[in-house]
């Protein structure tokens, strides 16, 4: 059986924040649509299920974002996942330039949860909270310089 990943789905609490974060980071709006009707109901297996989405990719046509916010049934808010959390965890992306991608994510409010590690002179890397408390790693390969 052939298998590939078509995407991560990521429920937000506030689409256009989401959308303008992970545009301003480099990804591109496929597309948007507000889905409802008993095919979503079947496959999300929720009652009711309304949502306006929008679909992102990554600029090497590789990766995929398909974010969601629920209109019906209200979105349930908890506690934004830590790293230790079983479940998951988070979207990572490799950057050329982590400084650049820190300042872009500054002006929409995140910053990293600690600071920038370096990984054996090979990474910079870090982890940060994105829109709606999701966990975003950037990482950028110090052997490409």
């Amino acid at each position: 059986m052939a298998i590939k990943l078509e995407n991560v789905g990521i429920a937000v609490r506030d689409l256009e924040a989401a959308i303008a974060f992970f545009t301003d980071l480099g990804l591109t709006v496929l597309g948007r649509a507000t889905v409802s009707g008993e095919w979503t109901e079947t496959a999300v297996g929720l009652d009711g299920n309304h949502a306006d989405i929008a679909m992102l990719q990554t600029p090497d046509g590789l990766g995929r974002l398909e974010l969601f916010e629920y209109i019906h049934p209200e979105a349930i808010e908890s506690e934004p996942t830590r790293p230790n959390e079983i479940g998951m965890h988070r979207v990572a992306f490799s950057v050329d330039d982590i400084d650049e991608a820190l300042e872009i994510a500054a002006r929409h409010g995140c910053r990293p949860l600690r600071g920038v590690a370096t990984y054996e002179d090979v990474y910079k890397l870090t982890y940060l909270r994105g829109p709606s408390g999701i966990l975003v790693m950037l990482a950028e390969d110090l052997t490409k310089r």
